[in-house]
């Protein structure tokens, strides 16, 4: 896996060019362009707030805040996830035609993701300062938390984007799997609200460690768990390794299958 990273630094000008072209492609043609990045998540922050604050009826001191913290936390891997399903397969020319380490193809999708998810931290710094949330020493761990975050992330596109090539129909389901996964994560409720006798269940979602981890800083001001930060370090190097692993074996055969 060292030797693969070292490969993939080597070629980190294409990496960052098929980023550059993924976001100017995804915004091309648009009347707002560039400016969906914020616009997005605050639309989407009024559409929940609206359902969960006042048709669910969810009583919490500074939900917004919350749920802002959450949603744009969760946008990264939806949005890396779904896009690197056909990511492979969108980049055919370039796998067929020359050598480079298709690695590359989902983790320029993750880092557009980050990119984004650091557009959205410049509208939630406001919205915490105007809801009078207090930021303090707890703060320092994010860089922890978001590198966890971003290997957890970059492991499951290696897999998604490398089985996707073989079984097509893993794009479209994704769609739901990702539905259901958002629901059984502490996005909209918080995790004291989890009824007692599906617990368990939540807590076998490593997402549930990720969004918790990221509220503990952002509204709770507290340092996160620090066994469950050590868990999901665990678990993102565990499935980096399987992603590497499953990546290397279906790669043999991309050109082909493409």
């Amino acid at each position: 896996m060292i030797s693969k990273i070292k490969e993939i630094y080597q070629y980190r000008q294409m990496l960052e060019s098929l980023v550059l072209t993924d976001l100017r492609t995804r915004y091309k043609g648009s009347f707002f362009g560039f400016f969906w990045t914020l616009l997005n998540p605050l639309l989407m922050l009024l559409v929940y707030s609206i359902v969960f604050k006042y048709i669910v009826r969810i009583e919490m001191e500074n939900y917004t805040s919350y749920l802002f913290i959450g949603l744009i936390s969760w946008f990264l891997i939806n949005q890396a996830v779904l896009s690197s399903a056909g990511v492979i397969i969108r980049n055919a020319g370039l796998v067929k035609k020359i050598y480079f380490p298709k690695e590359i193809l989902p983790l320029s999708v993750v880092i557009g993701g980050a990119i984004n998810y650091f557009f959205s931290l410049l509208i939630l710094f406001p919205i915490l300062i105007f809801n009078k949330i207090q930021l303090g020493l707890p703060l320092l761990l994010f860089p922890v938390i978001l590198a966890i975050y971003f290997i957890f992330t970059f492991a499951i596109t290696l897999i998604v984007s490398s089985l996707n090539v073989y079984f097509r129909d893993l794009e479209h389901i994704l769609g739901i799997i990702t539905m259901v996964w958002f629901y059984l994560t502490p996005i909209v409720f918080t995790s004291s609200m989890i009824p007692q006798e599906v617990k368990f269940i939540f807590d076998y979602n490593p997402m549930k460690i990720i969004i918790d981890s990221f509220h503990d800083v952002f509204f709770y001001n507290k340092f996160p768990d620090a066994l469950s930060l050590i868990k999901i370090t665990i678990i993102s190097f565990i499935l980096l390794f399987a992603g590497f692993y499953i990546f290397k074996k279906l790669s043999r055969n991309f050109a082909e299958e493409i």
